[in-house]
């Protein structure tokens, strides 16, 4: 099961959520999420264990828990969803030929 966790401390690393997740069973992976420009935490992450009633105990007993002071929000993850292609801006009128 993809769990999903958020407003975890930003100094939190990938083995710290993952010892989080370990009391209540086997984690397959942890990972935080950072940002790609400043290589910085988003403050958010993904756990997913391998065992569903024990992601069920973890989210049911972490979820509101305090990490470093912060209330940490636990969910099982949604899948991604697909955006549409962004599209290219609209031209904009130019207006650097003014005569003003």
């Amino acid at each position: 099961m993809n769990i999903y966790v958020s407003n975890l401390p930003f100094a939190v690393a990938d083995e710290d959520l993952r010892s989080y997740f370990a009391e209540y069973g086997e984690v397959a992976s942890a990972k935080i999420i950072m940002d790609k420009y400043t290589n910085r935490s988003k403050g958010f992450g993904f756990v997913e264990m391998t065992d569903d009633a024990a992601a069920e105990k973890a989210i049911a007993e972490l979820n509101g828990a305090t990490v470093e002071g912060r209330q940490i929000k636990v969910n099982v993850a949604r899948p991604k969803e697909e955006r549409p292609a962004r599209q290219p801006r609209q031209q904009r009128p130019s207006y650097s030929n003014n005569s003003w």
